[in-house]
């Protein structure tokens, strides 16, 4: 990550938690702040001076005191809160998705270097990253090319993600009640509830918001063959099946909600509950996927 890109990233949630107001700054401890965060103490401390100094937070003799109210631009810019490779992901991603790209497209490494303000070796190592799984191919002298994939190699991944997904979230289930992840998990899940309040403006939003949930599941069993795995799960699954624009609010809309009984299962410890609304989900997802593949053959 870039320099002070930890506390830079444990700020912006510190601010986000109070404006929602799921943190009381006068009553919650450094090592209960420390815990929901889920960084260090160093780091907290340094999260904590900064709100003083910015006059969001006042300490006297009384203890911490909430002071102004937190602005839009107290928060750090996405791009200083990310590594160079999530940031190049999550760019490529959003180009794809806004620009409805499709097979066959031709991509050219210069020209998204310079939309997503990073150097050209950061988008080159990106996309060969892809190509392995034949899904993006380097074509001589022309750059980039995208080649979609078929409905048997979807079905394919598919198969392995459900097993990945099951055993991550039997494992979430498993956390101790102190891990910072269970915060995390509350707060997509307020984040869902207002994405799904704003649904008609921002239905778009919701692919980072499935990546993010799905991520954060798998963190509760750390497997760098997983996590590698995952970076295709996220071109694919949540992105690629986009590509069907029919009813395409409606069926966001519905996965939001079905998410939404998902974190509930998880929050409940409900084992039988998590499996059921985790395959639900599966097989929504896997259904537009197969449709979508279909309607771009």
């Amino acid at each position: 990550m870039k320099p002070d890109s930890v506390f830079k990233k444990a700020f912006n949630r510190t601010l986000q938690l109070l404006d929602e107001g799921a943190v009381d700054i006068s009553a919650t401890s450094e090592n209960a702040l420390r815990a929901r965060i889920g960084v260090s103490r160093t780091t907290v401390r340094k999260v904590l001076g900064e709100l003083q100094a910015r006059g969001i937070m006042r300490i006297s003799e009384d203890g911490a005191t909430v002071g102004r109210n937190i602005l839009k631009s107290d928060y750090f810019p996405d791009l200083e809160t990310t590594s160079k490779r999530q940031h190049v992901e999550e760019q490529f991603m959003e180009w794809m998705l806004r620009g409805d790209t499709q097979p066959g497209t031709l991509i050219n490494e210069l020209q998204l270097a310079r939309q997503f303000g990073v150097a050209t070796n950061g988008v080159r190592e990106f996309l060969i990253r892809f190509s392995r799984f034949g899904l993006i191919e380097k074509k001589q002298n022309s750059g980039w090319l995208f080649k979609g994939f078929t409905e048997a190699f979807a079905l394919e991944l598919f198969e392995i993600r459900v097993m990945f997904e099951l055993r991550s979230a039997h494992l979430f289930a498993e956390l101790p009640d102190d891990s910072p992840l269970w915060g995390e998990l509350a707060d997509l899940k307020t984040e869902h509830q207002r994405l799904l309040r704003e649904i008609g403006g921002r239905f778009h939003d919701f692919s980072r918001l499935d990546n993010r949930l799905h991520r954060l599941i798998n963190r509760a069993a750390p497997n760098r063959f997983i996590d590698d795995f995952y970076d295709v799960i996220t071109l694919i699954f949540h992105y690629h099946y986009q590509w069907n624009k029919k009813d395409e609010l409606q069926r966001n809309e519905a996965a939001i909600r079905e998410h939404l009984a998902y974190i509930d299962a998880l929050l409940s410890g409900d084992t039988h509950e998590i499996e059921r609304t985790c395959l639900r989900h599966m097989t929504s997802a896997r259904t537009t996927l197969v449709r979508s593949i279909q309607v771009a053959a």
